[in-house]
C-alpha cells in the first residue's frame, strides 16, 4: 500500500502534526516572549532615530517595532489614518470560490464558508493587517482537533518582536526558541503577512519608518508651540513699587505678579501697581506652529491613505473630492488582494491539506467589494439562454447571487426538470467563415426583414398594398384585403416575441455551428402558440368569408 504523501510547507519543511496541537508563541512575563516593551521614543532626536532604523536594517528590529507601537499610541492622526486603512479592508465580506464544480470541491468550499461566518474574524483580520504599519506581522493559528478534524479555532496576533529574519538574506522569517536562539517557523502554524509600502526587505517596507520622522518633527513643533503658548498666551505682568518700599513689600508684589495668571486674584498695597503688556505678533507666530503641524499631518495622510481629502480637506482645494476617494479605494483593493493571497497561502491551503490531503486544486478566498449586479437582468438572461443549451457554471452563478449550495436536508424553493435533446453535429451549416460575428448579424437582419420589419419584403408589400388602397378610397373595400391587413397587424407582436428569442440565441452563439445547435435544441421551446392561434382564426375567417361570398353569388 503506497504511503500517504508527506505534507510540506511553502519552504519545503515537513509538517509535524503533533506540534500543531499546542500554542508555540504565547507571551510569558518571565520568558523570552515578554509582553512588556521598552520606550525608545522618550527623548527621541534625529541621531537616535537614525540609530534605531539602522539597527532594524541590520536585523535587530526590536527598538524599531517598539517605536512603531508608541507612535500609534501617541499620535492621534497617524492612529486614525492607519486604522482607517486597516478597517476598510477588515470589514469587507470574504467569499470562497470552489476549486471546481465537483462535489468534494464544493463541500470543501462550503466548509470554509461556514468558518468565515465567525464574529471574531473581523478583529483577527484587523490584527493581521498590522503589517501595513510595521511592514510585516505574525499570526499564530490555533487548531481545533477536538473531534478528530482539523479546523482553525482562532487566529492570535503575535508580537513581531518575538520573531527575526534569517541572517543570510534578512528575508526568511524565523521564530525565537525558548532558549533565545532562532529557528524556522513551525510549518502550518503561522500566517506571515507582509504588505509593504515599498519594495525591498520587510524590515524596511513599513509605513512606521516614514511616520517616525514626521512624528518626531511634529513633536518638536508641538513642544515649541506649548512653550510659546505658555509664554505669550497670557500678557506679561509687570509690577511697580513706590519709592521707599521695603523688601517685604517687594516680595508681596512679586508673589502677586507670579500667581495672578493662575489664581486670577492678588492683593497689593495702594502704592504699588501691576501693568499687563501684550505681544503684538502673537497671532502670526501662532499660525506658524499650527501650519507646520498640519503640513506634517498631511504628509502622513499621503503616505498612509495616498491622499488628504478624506482627512485633511482644505476648503476650495483642487482635487478634493471623488478623485481622492478613488485613490483610497485603489489602496483598499490592493490591500484586499494582498491579504487574500496571504490567507490562501498560509491558512486555506494548509487547512485543506491537513483535512483532505494534498490536492491538485484548492479553493480561493476573494476579498473584494461586490460590484452592483443587475440581478433581474442576470436571471432573465439565464432563463432564456440556459434552456437553449448555453453552459454556465452553477457555482459562479451562486457567487454572483450571494447564495450557497443547499444541503441535503434543506427545503428547496423549486426544481425544474428538463430533458434536452442530444446535441446534433455542428457541421450542418458548412465550414465556418472567417467573420462569424458578421454572418450571424446579417442572418439576424435577414430574418427581421423577411418577416415584415422595416426594410423587409413583407413590409414593402404591405406599404404597396396600403398605397393602392389610398388610390381607390372610393371603391368598396375588398374583404380579403381587410383580412390580410388585420392579420399583418395582429401577427406583428407574436412574431416580434419569437424573433427576440431567436436573436438572443444568435447573440449568445460564438459561431454558426453553435447557433444551429442552440436553435435546434430550442425549437420546441420557442413560444409559437399566439401566432398559431392567430393563423387558425385567420383561416377560419377566410373560409367563412369564402363560403359567404359563394352563397351570395348563388343567391
Amino acid at each position: 500500500m503506497p504511503d500517504k504523501p508527506r505534507l510540506l510547507d511553502r519552504w519545503g519543511k515537513p509538517v509535524r502534526k503533533r506540534e500543531l496541537a499546542r500554542e508555540i508563541a504565547a507571551p510569558t512575563i518571565t520568558g523570552i516572549r515578554s509582553p512588556i516593551s521598552g520606550t525608545p521614543a522618550d527623548g527621541l532626536d534625529p541621531l537616535r532615530l537614525a540609530t534605531i532604523l539602522r539597527e532594524a536594517d541590520q536585523g535587530d528590529p526590536v527598538r524599531y517595532l517598539e517605536l512603531a507601537e508608541i507612535i500609534e499610541e501617541r499620535d492621534p492622526h497617524y492612529l486614525a489614518v492607519l486604522s482607517t486603512r486597516k478597517r476598510s479592508v477588515a470589514q469587507i465580506e470574504i467569499r470562497v470560490e470552489a476549486a471546481s464544480d465537483e462535489a468534494e470541491d464544493v463541500k470543501i468550499a462550503d466548509m470554509i464558508s461556514d468558518w468565515l461566518t465567525r464574529d471574531e474574524l473581523t478583529e483577527e483580520v484587523f490584527d493581521i493587517l498590522d503589517c501595513i504599519g510595521k511592514g510585516y506581522s505574525f499570526t499564530e493559528i490555533i487548531w481545533d482537533t477536538s473531534e478528530g478534524q482539523w479546523r482553525p479555532d482562532r487566529l492570535e496576533w503575535r508580537d513581531p518582536r518575538w520573531f527575526r529574519f534569517a541572517w543570510h538574506d534578512l528575508a526568511t522569517p524565523m521564530q525565537l526558541a525558548d532558549d533565545g536562539t532562532h529557528e524556522p517557523l513551525t510549518p502550518f502554524k503561522f500566517i506571515f503577512a507582509r504588505i509593504g509600502a515599498k519594495s525591498g526587505l520587510a524590515l524596511r517596507s513599513g509605513l512606521a519608518r516614514v511616520a517616525a520622522w514626521g512624528w518626531m518633527f511634529k513633536a518638536f513643533t508641538q513642544r515649541d508651540w506649548a512653550i510659546f503658548t505658555q509664554t505669550y498666551g497670557q500678557p506679561l505682568r509687570i509690577g511697580k513699587w513706590a519709592p521707599g518700599a521695603s523688601e517685604d513689600d517687594k516680595d508681596t508684589l512679586f508673589r502677586a505678579v507670579a500667581n495672578i495668571a493662575g489664581d486670577c486674584a492678588g492683593i497689593i498695597p495702594d502704592t504699588m501697581s501691576i501693568d499687563f503688556v501684550e505681544a503684538k505678533n502673537v497671532g502670526s507666530a501662532h499660525r506658524l506652529y499650527k501650519e507646520r503641524s498640519d503640513w506634517l499631518d498631511q504628509q502622513i495622510s499621503k503616505a498612509v491613505l495616498g491622499q488628504t481629502a478624506t482627512t485633511d480637506a482644505v476648503v476650495g482645494g483642487l482635487g478634493s473630492g471623488r478623485e481622492h476617494r478613488e485613490v483610497q479605494e485603489d489602496l483598499e483593493r490592493a490591500d484586499a488582494r494582498a491579504l487574500a493571497a496571504i490567507l490562501n497561502r498560509d491558512l486555506i491551503r494548509p487547512w485543506v491539506e491537513l483535512e483532505y490531503g494534498p490536492r491538485p486544486r484548492y479553493p480561493r478566498l476573494v476579498i473584494a467589494r461586490r460590484e452592483p449586479e443587475d440581478i433581474a437582468q442576470l436571471t432573465a438572461a439565464l432563463g432564456t439562454l440556459v434552456p437553449l443549451g448555453f453552459k454556465v457554471s452553477a457555482s459562479e452563478v451562486r457567487d454572483k447571487l450571494g447564495l450557497t449550495k443547499p444541503d441535503a436536508g434543506d427545503e428547496i424553493l423549486g426544481e425544474i426538470s428538463a430533458n434536452p435533446a442530444p446535441n446534433p453535429p455542428a457541421a450542418a451549416l458548412g465550414a465556418e467563415a472567417p467573420d462569424q460575428t458578421s454572418k450571424i448579424k446579417r442572418f439576424s437582419g435577414e430574418i427581421k426583414r423577411y418577416f415584415g420589419f422595416p426594410g423587409g419584403v413583407a413590409h414593402q408589400a404591405a406599404q404597396t398594398h396600403s398605397q393602392g388602397r389610398s388610390a381607390r378610397e372610393a371603391e368598396t373595400p375588398d374583404p380579403a384585403d381587410l383580412l390580410a391587413e388585420r392579420l399583418a397587424r395582429e401577427a406583428h407582436a407574436p412574431m416580434q416575441a419569437m424573433l427576440e428569442q431567436i436573436e438572443t440565441i444568435l447573440a449568445a452563439a460564438s459561431d454558426l455551428g453553435e447557433a444551429q445547435q442552440m436553435l435546434l435544441q430550442a425549437f420546441g421551446d420557442i413560444d409559437h402558440a399566439p401566432l398559431a392561434d392567430l393563423l387558425a382564426e385567420a383561416m377560419m375567417a377566410a373560409e367563412a368569408g369564402g363560403r359567404a361570398e359563394v352563397e351570395a353569388e348563388r343567391g
